[in-house]
């Protein structure tokens, strides 16, 4: 009888449980579904047509099945745009988090004026878009700040937004100094949770400053460094405001900084086709869901196994600590009786 209802409790809490968790989940998922899952329905749907954006596809626009997504892989320019992302994404990884790490490490140590490099390294990342592109902009002039400086120095100054040799590293510098503080605080984060033990028995060793950093620091900030990564990686791929706010709709193209998303906005809403526009878009997407499907199977698995298996540990922990509590009481119960 003890067993049933104890049957039954398990199977109330289980459906409370299931009662908490769907409730507390419903918000969230009816959001991402409307504001995530939809847009990429209804995207993939106009991308089929050939449509201005009055009124709906069917009755306003013109089937005309694959070929918008024909068109935009057989483009140069969505070509140039595809390359002009990957550089984007390897050069940010290449600069922004090394130089992360260095930061990091710099003001992980105990010195003066630790905050206030603190807040130096963080307040461009805070800075919206917007404004630091129209600081870049006047900046990188040909008669702005930098040329002049540089002529004060006996230096020739050079057209850093026009030249399409060099306008694409242009905006490699100006996406690392506005995103290096983000992931110096991301490494910082990380660094704090390495056990000071460790650095002390290494140093108590012999090992010194960078021998502690190479054999303790980067293996223990390993999990760390692949999520700066997976993040660095989808920013890039979906870069926009930077290229739009500092080269234009039109500049980018012609100086050799135009990425997918500015390629979409001035093939789809800049030229009212919005099928097409939703085409690309779509082609973005599943790039970007590619992409971060690959980089998790390949660098995260191991975290996320890492993660269950800690898990599974405490639920192990927990059923062997009820056990030894149930042993002890039944041995208990049995002395007791044989007295």
């Amino acid at each position: 009888m003890k067993r049933q209802n104890r049957n039954v409790g398990t199977i109330g809490i289980s459906a409370r449980k299931t009662m908490e968790i769907t409730v507390l989940s419903a918000p969230a998922l009816i959001v991402f579904l409307g504001f995530v899952i939809l847009p990429v329905i209804l995207a993939m749907y106009y991308g089929f047509f050939k449509w201005k954006g009055f009124g709906t596809p069917s009755a306003n626009g013109k089937f005309i099945g694959f070929e918008n997504y024909r068109v935009i892989l057989e483009d140069v320019n969505f070509q140039q745009a595809v390359y002009h992302n990957a550089f984007i994404v390897i050069g940010s990884l290449i600069v922004q988090l090394p130089f992360a790490i260095l930061f990091a490490l710099l003001i992980n140590q105990k010195m003066k004026g630790r905050g206030l490099i603190r807040t130096l390294i963080f307040v461009p990342y805070v800075v919206s878009e917007v404004i630091a592109g129209t600081g870049w902009s006047l900046m990188l002039k040909t008669t702005g700040a930098v040329n002049d400086l540089l002529s004060r120095f006996g230096l020739h100054g050079l057209d850093w937004i026009a030249d399409p040799k060099i306008a694409l590293w242009t905006l490699l510098f100006i996406i690392s100094w506005k995103y290096i503080g983000f992931y110096v605080i991301l490494m910082l984060a990380g660094m704090q949770s390495i056990p000071e033990e460790l650095y002390e028995a290494a140093e108590v060793d012999g090992a010194g400053f960078w021998r502690r950093q190479w054999s303790i620091t980067l293996p223990l900030l390993g999990p760390t460094i692949r999520i700066a990564a997976f993040l660095s990686m989808i920013g890039s791929l979906q870069l926009f405001d930077l290229v739009y706010v500092i080269w234009g709709q039109y500049v980018s193209a012609t100086a050799g900084t135009s990425t997918m998303a500015t390629y979409m906005v001035l093939q789809g809403r800049m030229a009212s086709n919005y099928g097409y526009g939703s085409a690309v878009a779509v082609i973005i997407f599943f790039i970007s869901l590619v992409l971060a499907l690959a980089y998790q199977r390949i660098f995260l698995s191991r975290d996320l196994e890492g993660a269950v298996t800690k898990n599974e540990l405490r639920q192990k922990k927990h059923k062997f600590s009820a056990y030894r509590f149930l042993t002890a009481k039944k041995v208990g119960t049995q002395q007791v009786s044989v007295k």
